[in-house]
């Protein structure tokens, strides 16, 4: 345990003094647990007036993680900017093969770039970490062509340690579940378009408000196959009717829970 400590402590000074050299940076911010841990840090060691958060505004990501976003970069004392995104006017995106996210991470960065010139910023930095090297990951072939940097990762820090550093900093992010875009629901080769990214955000939205916080709803054309933790499938099956009447007026024909629970990647499993 205390081998533990040390080396955590290592790499979070590690972290400091990378971001240290970094000067000013735009920080791609999602508000998910990494990015967060990122733009606190970033703002404690170069100071609020060096840091400027870059939230991406897309019919991918919930108007909920939008605001959740805004919420933290004003805890955190961050200056942040948002900016809408235009990946959804891109056949290659659309389309939506299995490097969709490559696509997606161009126009994000794109626009990052911009706004670090634009105000004088030196860098672009987003949130990979030691574990994301082990999941396939398209979008990291963007993160290098367009030479946005990844501390957490260079600092190599796990999920875990990220985790027990914010809960330490006091983040309200240190248990947050983890969260991909809206379009990971849909399965490769079936392709996205802004009446099925509502769908599934509106069914994401009713069944968190029955106090369930990992969800996704798969899209399989008129099938919604809901994802959640095994232990909530409970909360599901007591809720029932009121699930299969809601997900029905969002425009799912059948509503399917996979008793396989909740998973990642899962998006490409066709039923």
């Amino acid at each position: 345990m205390q081998a533990e400590i040390v080396e955590i402590e290592q790499k979070l000074n590690n972290l400091k003094d990378i971001i240290k050299g970094l000067r000013k940076v735009v920080v791609a911010f999602s508000g998910g647990v990494d990015s967060t841990f990122l733009l606190k840090v970033s703002t404690d060691i170069l100071g609020r007036e060096n840091v400027l958060a870059f939230i991406g505004l897309s019919p991918t990501c919930p108007q909920g993680e939008i605001e959740e976003a805004v919420s933290l970069s004003k805890l955190i004392g961050a200056e942040y900017i948002i900016a809408e995104t235009s990946e959804m006017e891109d056949r290659n995106y659309i389309q939506n093969t299995v490097s969709r996210c490559y696509f997606c991470k161009n126009y994000l960065f794109d626009m990052a770039w911009d706004i670090a010139r634009d105000k004088g910023f030196f860098h672009v930095t987003e949130g990979s970490n030691l574990d994301d090297m082990d999941d396939f990951r398209p979008g990291r072939k963007a993160c290098i062509e367009h030479h946005v940097l990844s501390p957490l990762l260079e600092a190599g820090l796990a999920k875990n340690e990220i985790r027990e550093l914010s809960k330490r900093f006091s983040l309200p992010t240190h248990d947050k579940p983890s969260f991909a875009c809206l379009s990971s629901r849909i399965p490769y080769g079936t392709p996205i378009s802004i009446e099925v990214l509502k769908m599934i955000e509106r069914s994401e939205d009713f069944i968190r408000s029955l106090g369930i916080r990992q969800v996704r709803v798969r899209y399989h054309g008129d099938v919604a196959r809901i994802e959640v933790m095994e232990e909530d499938f409970v909360v599901i099956m007591a809720n029932k009717t009121g699930i299969a009447e809601a997900l029905k007026q969002y425009g799912f024909s059948y509503i399917t829970l996979d008793l396989k629970g909740y998973k990642t990647g899962s998006m490409n499993i066709r039923i």
